[in-house]
């Protein structure tokens, strides 16, 4: 089986054909599957969607049980979390619906941890941390752009001389280097590249 485009998240079945692993979706299965808009809802309160799954959360007053349903806890509504609370040994703990959030120094409402400034974003060498609330993703490089090569995805340098998203003057000449472009004048001309007289 071959996919041209390729799979992203998912298996060549056929002949441009993608099974997705469960989470994606689309042709490629390129993009995240927004679980909280399945009907019936995955959820019986709140759902946060996430990068390929989904996280369950209560609304106050309830605890989030291990089969994903809300039970009462006059406990939990005393303690006022933000996103629900779990009962730990008759200890009642605030819960974050996320690994990339922490309870916040009042205990009860959830921060969000920046891994791109904590080094705990795992991004390949071409690839820069952004920071989401809850979590991150890689981004190409500047000067790079995401394609699909020989079989899977990867940050390929841009051509501005070709794109033409370069600023060099109309006497000078574009020179296209790895993310980036440099200009130099025409012969007769003296300047920066940018600027030529």
């Amino acid at each position: 089986a071959i996919c041209g485009h390729g799979c992203k998240y998912g298996e060549c079945m056929g002949p441009n054909k993608c099974k997705c692993f469960p989470g994606f979706t689309g042709k490629t299965c390129n993009q995240d599957l927004n679980e909280c808009g399945l009907k019936p809802r995955p959820c019986e309160h709140r759902c946060m969607n996430t990068h390929g799954s989904y996280k369950c959360y209560c609304l106050n007053g309830y605890m989030l049980m291990p089969d994903g349903t809300c039970a009462s806890s006059r406990t939990c509504a005393m303690v006022n979390c933000q996103y629900g609370c779990e009962e730990v040994k008759g200890e009642v703990q605030c819960l974050c619906p996320s690994g990339g959030l922490q309870l916040g120094p009042n205990g009860r409402t959830c921060i969000d941890i920046d891994e791109c400034s904590t080094g705990k974003a795992v991004c390949s060498y071409n690839r820069r941390c952004v920071n989401t609330f809850g979590s991150y993703y890689c981004k190409c490089q500047l000067g790079y752009e995401l394609k699909y090569v020989n079989g899977h995805y990867d940050c390929v340098d841009v051509n501005e001389c070709v794109t033409n998203t370069h600023r060099c003057n109309l006497h000078a000449d574009c020179l296209n280097t790895k993310g980036s472009f440099k200009c130099k004048c025409k012969q007769g001309y003296r300047g920066s590249g940018f600027d030529c007289a």
